[in-house]
């Protein structure tokens, strides 16, 4: 850390991390534009910075970090543009392989990884093979993603077991059902992120973010630093996390604690 990411940095309560940050990394082609560059300087730029915040996710040890870093719809763009995203993907992946392994960093993916180009996937496969016993900080690119898919896939991934037998109707909570998202294993996001200005979650995350704090900055994602990252988590814990109470229930002491002190409790309904 800078002496300005060090300065605000000992200001957050350490005890009051979120535990799963997202990301909606916007705003690299406006970001090129406004310096007249072709919009691949600006994804390249952005790199840069996922490179800077993965560092920082790791130095203050955040237990999760998902990027959006593909959407389902992207695939709308010019071909051009695809295929170098594709290739600063497999650029990033070779680079990155060695200090994700050396740093304790666990890489996932999650989104319909088989739409990716062989020669991505593979890359892909390979970190995520090369960091799966580690338990730092879990790196997640969301990839060829959109959540009314991945909720959709759940349905279909329920509606088959209960066609074998393997499921009852009754059986199916909310549990259950977030260990048929993509996402499965990983906590529901506490903070989300959205730089560049635009006030929409773009199908991401969804369900995941029922009781996230939503986190907006004009910043576009190749200026977005470390500094503006702790700003955020600076932000989310001014904020009253009420998961449907009131504030005079959080308030209230219960057993030694309060209401609003959930802890690890599962928020989500039954």
């Amino acid at each position: 850390m800078n002496a300005e990411e060090t300065s605000v940095w000992e200001k957050i309560d350490k005890a009051r991390l979120p535990k799963h940050v997202a990301v909606i990394m916007d705003g690299n082609g406006r970001w090129a534009k406004k310096r007249f560059m072709p919009r691949i300087m600006g994804h390249r730029e952005g790199v840069k910075t996922v490179d800077k915040i993965v560092t920082l996710a790791r130095e203050i040890d955040l237990k999760a970090l998902t990027l959006y870093s593909f959407s389902s719809e992207n695939w709308n763009r010019p071909t051009s543009e695809v295929n170098a995203l594709m290739s600063i993907l497999k650029e990033y992946l070779i680079k990155e392989k060695k200090r994700m392994v050396d740093e304790n960093i666990r890489f996932k993916t999650i989104g319909r990884i088989y739409e990716l180009p062989k020669t991505a996937v593979d890359y892909l496969y390979d970190v995520e093979e090369a960091t799966k016993d580690n338990d730092g900080t879990t790196l997640t690119l969301a990839l060829s993603y959109g959540s009314q898919v991945e909720i959709l896939d759940a349905v279909r991934s329920i509606g088959e077991k209960i066609k074998a037998g393997q499921l009852e109707p009754k059986d199916i909570t909310g549990k259950l059902f977030s260990n048929e998202l993509y996402t499965a294993g990983l906590d529901d996001v506490d903070l989300l992120i959205r730089t560049s200005g635009e006030l929409r979650i773009s199908n991401f995350l969804l369900w995941q973010i029922a009781y996230a704090e939503l986190y907006f900055t004009e910043v576009y994602w190749p200026d977005f630093s470390g500094l503006e990252f702790l700003k955020a988590i600076q932000d989310y814990q001014k904020r009253e996390r009420r998961f449907g109470l009131s504030g005079e229930q959080l308030a209230e002491p219960v057993d030694g604690g309060v209401v609003g002190d959930i802890g690890d409790a599962d928020i989500i309904p039954d």
